[in-house]
């Protein structure tokens, strides 16, 4: 349970002063629901004002705050803005403009009351003007105006002003808590108390250090959680599983295994064989092989007498693993079945009873896998796709569908920067496929401006004329399915006026029948094009594809292009993939477009995407599994991250873990940057 000192902070927001109804509103579609978020819904930038004696022209463009005296008042038309003309003590004259409410305008600047008054002060013709200003004050009142201001991140129906206000209501009630940063690093770093560090970062004054320390907070507390789910797990007592070989040595395999094929296949059969439950991350670049690596694993299990689980984050996904498995096992004696959110009626509880009784060896399917009516016989291993999409939570459900704690197996396509691998999957041991299999075909890429349109359509032409297939994925508009779904339906409109019923087209808000049958269409070859959004980026695999057209390619993400891209290059035919960008094109979209070009190679490419992204998302798109960093931003995790591990390790070895003194002040920064489930795990365990 939260520890009762920061019951303040995780009080809901309507209990800070001037936060009713209708403000609640906006401040939780920022995501302030709680005291908490607005403590650390931290600024983005500030505002400088600047106090002057005299307007002067050659302020325009600034923040001002100047003492005026309202002289006149003037409509500009029915609807035109009020208009105040004040004047300066020296009789120079400013226009305060009200585009509504002239009579809370007049009543705020009565003629003749000087008035202290802020605002952007810019040129207006040959006159010096503010629109709307910021404050309007008696003099008497104005003692106390900030000459900086913090801009926060807003939400239509907040102002700064009015979340400056909430955040100092949020320190008054943030309590004093022991620290936990080690002290010699705390010193060598030059960091500032917790409390104090909040009070700099929401007050202007020390700020670079105290964001780094905040930051170090957040890096620190999620490589201390991901030690103690290590630590808990080597503390648990699995089933060993020692497969004796049989069902392998039948395995027709359509290539000989790679080198790192081998190599993770025998790091995954070692760890198979301990008590201590594997926790394995399996990294490999997009058709590197993870799902023979996964197969064998599965089947060694089997082999030990246990039942299989592999996990897919779509549908799609699930039974396109389903096809391929059941294609490869046939002849063996290996019972492979499917569940997913469609699965109903009989066919449901036929597959729910051969789980209890043991008769399925391996289950395929979604997050359904691991739904409280779902129960294996003897759950040896679970094997979980897409690992980004799976977090510590959901690892914690999945391992509490077995008397004893299953070894687990996640794989990931999207290739993960060192320093990320340590921020998000710091528990686990890594594999990494770094070779191809024979026969993959490097992927020639070109980028064209979006203007050559025509150009790649009579493109796509000759290329459906020669018996080939395509995709054709259409850009992220907003952050909506919504909209991804007008896009790609559009695009597949003026793509059937010249080439009929040879187009399908896919998105997210297709039933999942209907996106079954459109991808077995597109499959089998009675579609040549599918257009699609991107929800074909991980895991659909056509050989006979083999040229990808990415619209608006500039606003995708680098780890989005790599893995568009690998949809094609799986067969032996030369592969191509067409980046059509748009005119303007921001320095880092020029970059990442410049280096699809130039390389395949998708840890090459990960790495710079961390590096080009700066504060951005970091896997893309963000997932419900991952863990989420509020205060710091990836250029700080890489920068953190390993200090935070050391010092992790410090108080895990050295300090007497959560237990000590340091590690009670820790177990409190667990629960404050809500990784607690660490907490619980060990509690439970």
């Amino acid at each position: 349970m939260r520890p009762d000192i920061l019951n303040p902070l995780f009080a809901e927001v309507e209990v800070l002063k001037g936060v009713g109804p209708a403000l609640a509103k906006p401040l939780k579609r920022l995501g302030l629901e709680r005291v908490v978020d607005l403590l650390f819904h931290l600024p983005t930038g500030w505002i400088a004002r600047k106090r002057i004696d005299l307007l002067d022209m050659a302020d325009a463009g600034r923040v001002v705050t100047v003492l005026v005296t309202p002289v006149d008042y003037r409509q500009g038309g029915p609807r035109g803005p009020f208009r105040v003309h004040a004047a300066d003590r020296a009789g120079n004259y400013l226009t305060l403009a009200y585009f509504n409410n002239p009579g809370w305008a007049k009543k705020q600047l009565p003629l003749g009351a000087p008035r202290v008054v802020s605002g952007r002060m810019e040129m207006y013709g040959q006159e010096l003007q503010i629109v709307h200003p910021d404050y309007v004050l008696a003099p008497e009142e104005a003692t106390d105006l900030p000459e900086r201001e913090p801009v926060y991140p807003l939400s239509e129906g907040i102002t700064h002003r009015r979340l400056a206000d909430f955040a100092a209501q949020a320190l008054a009630r943030a309590p004093k808590l022991r620290e936990w940063i080690e002290p010699s690093l705390l010193a060598a770093r030059g960091w500032p108390g917790w409390e104090e560090a909040l009070a700099a970062v929401h007050g202007g004054k020390g700020e670079e250090a105290a964001r780094e320390r905040l930051a170090y907070d957040e890096v620190f507390a999620n490589q201390l959680a991901l030690m103690l789910v290590r630590a808990s797990s080597r503390r648990r007592r699995g089933l060993p599983l020692a497969g004796d070989g049989r069902l392998r040595r039948l395995l027709r395999l359509p290539y000989a295994p790679t080198g790192a094929q081998r190599r993770a296949m025998g790091e995954i059969e070692g760890d198979l064989q301990q008590e201590v439950p594997m926790l394995r991350l399996l990294q490999g670049d997009v058709g590197s092989g993870k799902t023979l690596v996964a197969l064998e694993a599965l089947l060694v299990a089997v082999e030990a007498g246990a039942q299989g689980a592999l996990l897919a984050p779509t549908e799609i996904l699930a039974r396109q693993h389903f096809a391929t498995l059941t294609r490869q096992l046939a002849g063996l004696p290996v019972n492979v079945a499917i569940l997913t959110g469609r699965e109903k009626g009989r066919a449901r509880e036929s597959t729910l009873m051969g789980l209890a009784d043991g008769s399925i060896d391996i289950l395929v399917g979604t997050h359904a896998i691991f739904q409280q009516a779902v129960a294996y016989r003897r759950l040896g291993l679970a094997v979980v796709d897409e690992q980004h999409r799976f977090g510590v939570a959901q690892r914690m459900m999945l391992a509490a569908k077995a008397e004893r704690p299953p070894h687990l197996l996640v794989m990931t396509a999207t290739p993960i920067p060192r320093t990320l691998t340590l921020t998000q999957y710091g528990e686990m041991d890594v594999s990494r496929l770094d070779e191809m299999p024979p026969g993959r075909q490097p992927i020639e890429t070109r980028v064209l401006s979006a203007e050559r349109l025509p150009e790649v359509v009579d493109g796509l032409a000759r290329h459906i004329a020669r018996g080939g297939q395509a995709y054709w994925v259409c850009p992220l508009v907003e952050e909506s399915e919504a909209s991804d779904q007008a896009a790609a339906e559009e695009r597949a409109r003026v793509l059937r006026l010249r080439f009929g019923d040879r187009v399908g087209v896919v998105h997210g808000r297709m039933k999942g029948p209907e996106k079954d049958e459109m991808m077995a269409a597109f499959q089998q070859g009675s579609i040549s094009v599918l257009v699609a959004t991107t929800v074909i980026e991980v895991g659909v695999d056509v050989p006979n594809a083999t040229l990808m057209i990415v619209e608006g390619a500039d606003r995708f993400g680098l780890a989005q292009l790599h893995q568009l891209r690998g949809r094609v290059g799986r067969g032996e035919g030369r592969s191509t993939c067409l980046l059509l960008r748009g005119d303007r094109l921001s320095e880092t979209a020029r970059a990442r477009l410049a280096l699809m070009r130039e390389t395949n190679d998708g840890f090459r490419i990960a790495e710079e995407d961390l590096r080009l992204r700066g504060a951005g998302e970091i896997l893309g798109t963000r997932q419900s599994g991952e863990a989420r960093f509020r205060l710091a931003g990836p250029e700080q995790i890489s920068a953190l991250a390993q200090a935070a591990s050391d010092d992790a390790r410090l108080l895990v070895d050295r300090d007497g873990g959560l237990e000590g003194p340091r590690g009670q002040a820790a177990r409190i920064l667990l629960y404050l940057m809500e990784r607690d489930a660490a907490v619980e795990l060990l509690r439970s365990g």
